[in-house]
């Protein structure tokens, strides 16, 4: 059949959906990007927040129209949403044929195969199982760069939070399973490695009895053909001393972090279940800059949590002014249905939030400013992206800029550059999130 495939969300779902991608082009199906063409349709969904189960609601209406009156003969649903709906959805959307649950993606084949014949198909797994290698994903970054899912759930059920009750306990895939499919990767061109889980700094506890993030970091780093790894969604109170030492030691790993916070208030911080205080964020977060002098640090914040006042915020602000984050980005908190959040007293008006996380992405706009001019000068090596259309420049991304949530440096040159090319580029400009630069050479080993 011909297959459009549409995944939403986040990058661990992006994973997922890979990975099916993976198990129908091996049964002979054909991937389209035209949803006139497509002679089915699959949309792996998020709920993690309001806006994204809208995004997914809307996505799946628009599809079953062309279930109606297209050549789309399947439609199928699954994630998160899927997960937790999966009663609605079947109810209220009769064009959907099937629904899948987060561990149940293996059985992506059956589901078309049962709703091509008629047969409307449900699936859903234990929610703690650990879905097995499918054998080889589709990547869909683009070839030069992948994401590692190294664990599935989370055990930290935070206040907020519905992904316990979506994704199952916290499981660590075993170290052998992800060395072979990163190899893979690697034999596919990707160089550059990001590590992602709903937290990935308690990796190994559960099926080693430590945490083995530092030894899986050594393994990846044996890869030939890998240059970065990059590890994302590190809980701060987690971080240890040999995490910190072999980032710091190994070579290829990106001297970056992404620490979500949360938010710098004690008594908030209590209130969402988060196990840190401020103290102890500043200490964790001294400390990385002391060990890894270059390390960029990301962080995300959510404001407008229930209870929060005024003070609460400025001592956030203030707490951002101080630490000066590289990367921040801001959610206004979104009530989630099924978590104790959503049911505390003082919940804050829309706009109030609206307004805090204004203030902060202000003051983050300063601060990431100041930084960018500090780089001006500086020799960078970067990561091409693509080429600006129509000029003679490229976009990159250098050690601190994850893809899609980071800023881009912008490369002027007249050579030739492809996608996926590591250059030395030395700064000479800066916007509020972006940086600009000009070719040095070419970089190769």
């Amino acid at each position: 059949m011909k297959l459009l495939f549409i995944s939403l969300g986040c990058d661990k779902n992006l994973v997922d959906s890979e990975e099916m991608l993976g198990l129908l082009t091996r049964n002979g199906h054909e991937i389209v990007d035209d949803e006139t063409q497509a002679e089915a349709i699959i949309i792996n969904t998020c709920c993690f927040i309001n806006d994204a189960k809208e995004e997914s609601v809307e996505t799946i209406l628009q599809m079953a129209e062309y279930k109606k009156a297209g050549s789309c003969k399947v439609l199928i649903v699954t994630g998160c949403m899927a997960q937790r709906y999966q009663k609605e959805i079947m109810e209220e959307v009769p064009e959907v044929d099937a629904v899948l649950g987060t561990t149940s993606y293996g059985d992506i084949v059956k589901a078309v195969e049962e709703a091509s014949a008629g047969r409307r198909f449900e699936e859903f797994r234990d929610i703690d199982y650990l879905p097995e290698d499918q054998g080889g994903r589709v990547l869909t970054t683009g070839g030069h760069y992948g994401y590692l899912k190294i664990a599935e759930g989370c055990d930290k059920h935070c206040t907020y939070c519905i992904i316990p009750k979506l994704r199952g306990r916290f499981r660590s895939v075993p170290m052998e399973r992800l060395i072979s499919q990163a190899a893979l990767m690697a034999e596919q061109g990707v160089k550059e490695l990001i590590l992602v889980a709903q937290e990935t700094t308690v990796y190994g506890k559960d099926i080693y009895g430590k945490k083995s993030l530092h030894l899986l970091l050594k393994e990846l780093c044996a890869i030939k053909g890998i240059r970065w790894i990059r590890i994302l969604y590190c809980y701060p109170e987690e971080i240890y001393d040999e995490l910190i030492e072999t980032i710091r030691d190994e070579g290829k790993i990106c001297h970056y972090l992404d620490l979500p916070i949360q938010h710098a208030s004690d008594r908030i911080l209590k209130r969402m279940g988060r196990r840190t205080t401020k103290a102890e964020l500043t200490e964790i977060i001294n400390k990385l800059r002391q060990e890894i002098p270059d390390i960029v640090l990301r962080t995300t914040l959510i404001t407008g949590f229930p209870g929060e006042t005024q003070e609460d915020h400025e001592e956030l602000m203030e707490f951002v002014d101080e630490m000066e984050f590289d990367r921040l980005g801001v959610f206004t908190y979104s009530p989630e249905e099924d978590t104790p959040a959503a049911v505390m007293e003082d919940q804050v008006p829309e706009e109030v939030k609206e307004e805090r996380r204004d203030e902060l992405m202000e003051l983050q706009q300063e601060i990431s400013l100041d930084k960018g001019n500090n780089r001006i000068g500086q020799e960078l090596l970067v990561m091409i992206e693509g080429k600006v259309s129509g000029e003679s420049a490229y976009i990159g991304r250098t050690y601190g800029d994850a893809p899609k949530v980071d800023g881009y440096i912008f490369v002027q040159t007249g050579e030739l550059l492809m996608t996926g090319d590591f250059a030395r580029v030395r700064v000479t400009g800066a916007l509020e999130y972006d940086l600009i630069g000009v070719l040095r050479d070419e970089y190769t080993e």
